[in-house]
């Protein structure tokens, strides 16, 4: 088959993924597998390579992000039961004081999403938005968009996040520089999408609680566990991960420093530390049964199978592409684009993402579209982390009608879709654009 035919097959599978998805409403892991499996036999696989592709690539992907996630959700599910989410923003907001609550919400919102799912972390802070914004009076949007941009930043750019997680795996990024580069990136991300846009927009759009959200100060049968030992769990695994990444730089490859830091630095070893840490500390020093903490465990586990299945499902997709000569063909062309990988990157994901909704979906398709060309497009080491952040700012701004986050705001901050758009729209634009800014600028000195 032609060259030109090879890349009309994978440019209608693409389509007809976002078809699938858009108008035939078809589940996305269900629709990347199936078109996965029609490039495959549209390029010319035997039958029985495109099942094998289909196998390896489903396995290879979910033999580490499978771990990972499932780690990091009981990792936040002990922070969010044993009110160490609580914690911190109470504690960051007695700290700024009423003046600067914006700067709390914000950082209390980067740390949570760390361990703690974005929706989840937001549903559970936003009483204490409701609870300031009564006391003052000002529009919610002074103190709920800066909470979200500090979710909506970590949720998009740092790990352990599934998001960003996916993606490294996909297009074989370091961890430790995907956390270095996401916290330059995702920093100056959430001053602008949030304390600073948030205080102008206020002023354009007055928004007060709905009247349908009846809410209490929420009660809690064991005193919250302190600031420090919640900040320091939360720390556990990015120290970790970031110090396997500086001793490969520093130390020779059997040195024995580089030996220890290379195996606990490692994301899963480093996610099972903090997660038994936190089975301990915030569970069974108090006072929780051990039956206790395997039930919150589990409980954890429901909500990540679709990440789990949806990032399985790109693995795939990039397999397809790669065995079927699809990625050889690609990543010539995108080599001879005028256009910076990272730039690249970026818009691939903006447009799956304004096409479908889901930012999952949209960083899973751009990074299996980009990865397998990346090599002939001269990027490697570092610079494959900067891709991560491109991607991942490309699939947050944008979001509209077909995103659920969408209408997780506009319901509980009681606003229209227009007024949701002129301020979760763009506060999530910002962010995208600030990252591709800031990974662009970082890609001077490393790529």
């Amino acid at each position: 088959m032609s060259n030109t035919m090879l890349i009309l097959v994978a440019l209608a599978g693409i389509l007809g993924l976002l078809f699938l998805v858009i108008r035939a409403k078809l589940h996305a892991f269900v629709t990347i597998l199936l078109v996965s499996l029609l490039v495959g036999v549209g390029t010319g696989m035997p039958l029985a390579n495109v099942i094998d592709s289909v196998q390896r690539g489903m396995g290879g992907t979910l033999g580490f992000v499978a771990i990972v996630v499932g780690l990091g959700a009981m990792f936040g599910k002990m922070l969010e039961i044993s009110g160490g989410v609580e914690r911190l923003a109470s504690t960051l907001l007695e700290k700024f004081g009423e003046d600067k609550a914006q700067w709390a919400f914000g950082i209390a919102g980067f740390l949570v999403a760390i361990p703690v799912f974005f929706d989840v972390g937001f549903i559970i802070l936003v009483p204490i938005v409701y609870g300031l914004q009564r006391k003052t009076g000002r529009s919610l949007l002074y103190y709920g968009l800066p909470l979200l941009a500090g979710l909506a930043v970590t949720h998009a750019y740092i790990p352990p996040t599934p998001g960003p997680i996916a993606v490294a795996d996909l297009v074989g990024a370091d961890l430790g520089w995907v956390i270095l580069f996401g916290a330059i990136a995702g920093i100056p991300s959430m001053i602008l999408a949030g304390p600073v846009f948030g205080k102008f927009i206020s002023r354009k759009v007055h928004v007060e609680i709905p009247d349908y959200m009846n809410f209490e100060d929420k009660e809690w049968d064991k005193e919250l566990p302190s600031f420090g030992m919640i900040a320091s769990i939360i720390l556990v695994p990015l120290a970790l991960i970031l110090a396997n990444t500086i001793s490969s730089v520093v130390f020779e490859a059997d040195s024995l420093i580089r030996q220890v830091t290379m195996f606990i630095g490692h994301p899963i070893v480093a996610l099972l530390i903090a997660t038994l840490i936190t089975f301990t500390m915030l569970g069974t020093k108090r006072g929780y049964s051990r039956k206790e903490v395997q039930d919150i465990a589990t409980k954890a586990l429901e909500p990540v199978g679709i990440i789990i299945l949806v990032t399985g499902a790109g693995g795939v997709f990039k397999e397809i592409l790669v065995d079927s000569g699809v990625a050889d063909i690609l990543g010539q062309q995108m080599a001879a684009s005028p256009l910076p990988p990272i730039l690249l990157a970026f818009m691939i994901a903006a447009v799956v993402r304004i096409a479908q909704g889901s930012a999952t979906v949209a960083m899973v398709t751009a990074a299996g579209l980009i990865a397998p060309a990346l090599p002939s497009m001269g990027v490697e080491g570092p610079g494959l982390a900067l891709i991560v952040i491109a991607i991942a700012g490309g699939a947050t701004g944008f979001s509209h009608v077909n995103d659920s986050g969408f209408w997780l705001v506009s319901r509980f901050f009681g606003m229209s879709e227009k007024d949701t758009l002129k301020t979760w729209t763009v506060m999530g634009s910002i962010i995208g654009f600030v990252g591709l800014g800031m990974a662009l600028l970082m890609g001077l000195f490393i790529m």
